[in-house]
């Protein structure tokens, strides 16, 4: 009995230190699962931080031709281009490219004087134009800097060159062998242009809407007639200040384009009321009329244009007023202008 008392006793005792044992191994398991666990969790958000970190791009990661050139540099002037340019390497090939794959030029975004170097090296590399603008470029355009850019560019539909006194009819006839589908043409102010290199346009660019010839001294009504005969779809067309103007030029206009909607006859010495008339008859689609310092121009033709609401820069005359004078009653007033 003592023996087995002494045994059950042990037993007793050493039961609660086999449950301490048990649980300190799993305490230390519990321990090691979240120490693992964290170890995992630590794992796992280790890609995730290179990932951030991966996503952190910058400008020029972006694609250049799908993204960068078509949605974004298109919507900057090209001044800032031009200065953008300037930042670096990367940054000037992408500049570089852009200009080369640019449909349109606008002088007057850059600023009023242009480097004669910066206008060779901007369009150098481009034969996607559309639109050609160098009122900007007047002071040093010549020849040699315009012909290389209008040989490259075949598909250039709009072209201004108001100013431009240093150019020669040799810019004229090239733009009339390159550029066929050409629409849109200013040359004010261009005392170089003459019969001959107007013949030439005349014959080769035949889709032309807007024509501007303001102050080309040296065009007769002969080479205004073979133009409009030619250029069927004229809805635009200047003739301003030019006293070798008559109405024989005006009245071939009126018969051949019958869609002319805008005619500038400002300072034309020679033109008289029986074209206007004319025009009035055949132009069913006019909508502005300028014949300022015409001064054979009255309104016995005009009243015809302005019952249909074209618009003229002309004032009409003041009619014959009736003034109320005291102790005298109604009494004709006319107020003459000068």
């Amino acid at each position: 009995r003592r023996k087995s008392r002494s045994r059950s006793m042990k037993e007793s005792i050493n039961r609660p230190a086999e449950r301490v044992q048990d649980m300190e191994v799993r305490h230390c398991s519990s321990e090691d699962s979240a120490e693992s666990s964290t170890a995992a969790e630590g794992h796992q958000f280790l890609p995730m931080a290179k990932a951030t970190d991966a996503c952190s791009l910058h400008l020029l990661d972006l694609p250049w031709e799908d993204v960068l050139i078509p949605h974004v540099l298109c919507y900057l002037p090209v001044q800032q281009l031009l200065s953008l340019q300037r930042v670096s390497k990367p940054f000037q090939t992408l500049i570089e490219l852009y200009l080369a794959n640019c449909r349109c030029f606008d002088s007057t975004q850059v600023g009023l004087h242009i480097p004669k170097a910066a206008f060779c090296r901007m369009l150098k590399d481009n034969k996607v134009l559309q639109k050609l603008d160098l009122r900007c470029c007047s002071d040093w355009l010549t020849d040699s800097e315009l012909l290389p850019v209008i040989g490259e560019n075949h598909n250039l539909l709009q072209i201004n060159l108001n100013n431009c006194a240093q150019l020669t009819r040799q810019s004229l006839v090239m733009i009339s062998l390159s550029c066929p589908h050409l629409q849109d043409l200013t040359l004010g102010h261009c005392e170089w242009v003459d019969g001959l290199s107007l013949r030439i346009l005349a014959d080769h660019c035949k889709d032309l809407e807007s024509v501007n010839l303001t102050a080309c001294r040296q065009l007769k009504d002969e080479a205004v007639c073979y133009l409009v005969q030619k250029s069927h779809r004229l809805k635009c067309l200047s003739l301003a200040v030019n006293a070798n103007i008559g109405d024989v030029a005006v009245e071939e206009t009126a018969k051949c384009c019958r869609d002319l909607e805008h005619l500038d006859l400002t300072g034309c010495l020679r033109v008289k009321n029986d074209s206007i008339r004319m025009l009035a008859e055949y132009c069913p689609r006019l909508l502005s009329l300028r014949v300022k310092h015409c001064h054979n121009v009255t309104e016995s033709s005009l009243g015809f244009l302005r019952k249909r609401s074209v618009e003229i820069d002309v004032v009409p005359p003041l009619r014959r007023a009736l003034v109320i004078l005291p102790d005298v009653g109604f009494a004709p007033f006319i107020n003459l202008q000068i």
